[in-house]
């Protein structure tokens, strides 16, 4: 079980690291199109965002990784 959270952390921050690494004048610009929405648009991005994680490690984890 913690091997796979490792792995999923490590995953997180090597794709997190390439955007940084390659695009960070577009990471810029979408903060910035983030900060112009609302608060409660950004609040269900979020949930919508984690519901997909959730959903993703579900269906590894049935997968048997």
């Amino acid at each position: 079980m913690i091997e796979t959270a490792i792995l999923a952390l490590g995953l997180v921050l090597v794709v997190e690291g390439l955007v940084y690494a390659l695009a960070p004048s577009l990471v810029e610009e979408l903060l910035a199109m983030l900060k112009a929405l609302p608060e409660e648009t950004r609040r269900l991005m979020g949930l919508a965002a984690l519901a997909l994680g959730l959903a993703l490690v579900w269906i590894a984890k049935s997968l048997g990784a």
